[in-house]
């Protein structure tokens, strides 16, 4: 796949324009919805409602979440997609909106050509987690013990497609192991179920208190650097995958065809929520960094990650439904 060649029509929107009223009158005149790809209670409905509740004291109009979970994203992808480009309707969008063209054989739009991108809002760096009980201390112990023993090593993950999913797959494409896939329904019962001794291991937001009491074992972090509440635990790259890098990520886009002037608004909209106490308490109880950009960085950010996990989707790691 061109990666650079198809983001072009995406590309075309992010023209400048001057920034105030549209062509259509003052944004917001009226209620603005956030379609969440998850279920409410959850990280992604969080930082939906610390965003909104941001963009509410700017514009000076309510932001409603609204929920639409299922299809790793796809059924929140197609509500925005058809929706009108009058910024009224805007979504939250994690990994599955840059890799669900490799997941799934038919979805109901096109990533690139039927959405605006507008802005990343957060990152979240993962932790390779074992039961406290476990016999593997590090990651070479993990390596090693998928290497050599009997039958595969398995791993808990929220679903096909999920940041757990992505992060371990990647981990074992690159460290030269096999290790089997045990999908849940949401990344807490695949949490609670490593903790239980089910399965060997997962690969995600860093529970501090189960690591603090023993109960889960963190091998090492996904990010480039340590994490300053868990400074003792290494990096992936410093365990010997010197390329590894994979974190959760959170960003906001609108339907195609926003008119410059109205991108721009929301854009700096944006910018100021990321920038807010009030994201920075939503994120902070699961490690969670504000991550702001542009438009076009969050373009070039979208076509990266396309490119981090194309090259498991082509070594058969992971396969689309």
């Amino acid at each position: 796949m061109n990666i650079t060649r198809r983001a072009l029509p995406a590309l075309g929107l992010l023209a400048a324009g001057a920034r105030g009223a549209t062509a259509q009158g003052i944004f917001p005149d009226r209620v603005v919805r956030m379609i969440v790809p998850f279920p409410a209670g959850g990280a992604t409905d969080a930082v939906a409602r610390a965003v909104g509740r941001e963009f509410q004291t700017s514009w000076g109009q309510p932001v409603v979440p609204e929920n639409r979970p299922g299809a790793n994203g796809t059924i929140a992808g197609q509500l925005i997609a058809r929706s009108p480009a009058d910024g009224y309707t805007l979504g939250l969008v994690a990994i599955g909106h840059a890799i669900n063209p490799f997941m799934y054989a038919n979805i109901p739009y096109d990533t690139d050509r039927d959405f605006t991108p507008i802005g990343l809002l957060a990152t979240y760096p993962l932790a390779v987690l074992v039961p406290g009980a476990s016999p593997i201390r590090d990651i070479e112990g993990l390596i090693h013990l998928a290497k050599t023993r009997a039958t595969p090593l398995t791993y808990a993950s929220g679903g096909n497609g999920s940041s757990q999913h992505l992060a371990t797959a990647l981990f074992a494409n690159m460290a030269g192991i096999n290790l089997v896939q045990v999908p849940y329904r949401g990344g807490a019962p695949a949490l609670m179920d490593t903790v239980a001794g089910n399965v060997d291991l997962i690969v995600t937001l860093p529970p501090v208190p189960m690591i603090q009491s023993g109960m889960m074992r963190a091998l090492a972090v996904t990010s480039r650097q340590r994490l300053s509440w868990l400074p003792d635990v290494p990096t992936l790259a410093e365990a010997g995958l010197p390329r590894y890098e994979s974190v959760a990520w959170y960003g906001l886009v609108g339907p195609a065809g926003m008119p410059p002037d109205l991108l721009r608004q929301i854009s700096e909209a944006t910018v100021r929520a990321v920038a807010s106490q009030t994201l920075r308490n939503a994120l902070a109880p699961q490690g969670g960094e504000p991550a702001s950009s542009t438009p076009e960085e969050f373009v070039a950010f979208l076509q990266a990650e396309r490119r981090r996990y194309e090259v498991i989707m082509a070594a058969g790691s992971i396969t689309p439904d």
